[in-house]
């Protein structure tokens, strides 16, 4: 199976995610992310803001922003910069919600969220194809711990990526924990 496929098929299965179970199954991730957190002793995070198909990490977000410094992406052309997470949002172009004031931080973060479609046989992370997260962790000076993140699980047993596409250090599924 080739990675356009594969992508297809996880994105039909993670819209078909029962709607009922997405707030439990996101509620454990996010009890793993915290977990993951508390042994790196996080200061500083890369969050993401998420769309329907996502996890949605909202509350652990906002739970975290109070000891810790909490960042979000902020699309620019093909890639994004770190903004730090404040309210009001404003909906993008692609739908995705971003601070409405964006001064851009070129701090260091200590760990980056990221959710995939799916993932390959090198725990290389499969998303929307756009290539946003690859092209922002390769400009990266420093490499943060990588956490993966999805309700269902979508794992191919093959190498589907490219070497430019960014590994995981932690995926995290309602069911899954692999570690790198």
């Amino acid at each position: 199976m080739d990675k356009q496929t594969f992508r297809k098929e996880a994105i039909k299965r993670l819209r078909v995610s029962l709607l009922h179970l997405r707030r439990s199954r996101d509620h454990k991730i996010s009890r793993k992310i915290e977990k993951i957190l508390r042994q790196h002793k996080v200061r500083s995070v890369l969050f993401y803001l998420p769309l329907e198909m996502e996890v949605d990490l909202r509350p652990l977000l906002n739970h975290l922003r109070k000891r810790c410094k909490v960042f979000v992406p902020f699309i620019v052309e093909e890639s994004f910069k770190m903004v730090e997470y404040r309210l009001p949002l404003e909906k993008n172009s692609f739908g995705i919600f971003e601070p409405k004031s964006h001064n851009y931080a070129e701090k260091k973060v200590d760990v980056i969220i990221v959710p995939v479609i799916g993932m390959d046989a090198n725990m290389q992370r499969v998303g929307f194809g756009k290539g946003m997260y690859d092209r922002f962790y390769e400009k990266l000076l420093f490499k943060p711990v990588v956490i993966f993140v999805q309700r269902e699980s979508c794992i191919s047993k093959e190498k589907l990526c490219d070497a430019h596409d960014i590994t995981g250090d932690y995926y995290l599924s309602s069911k899954e924990t692999i570690t790198n």
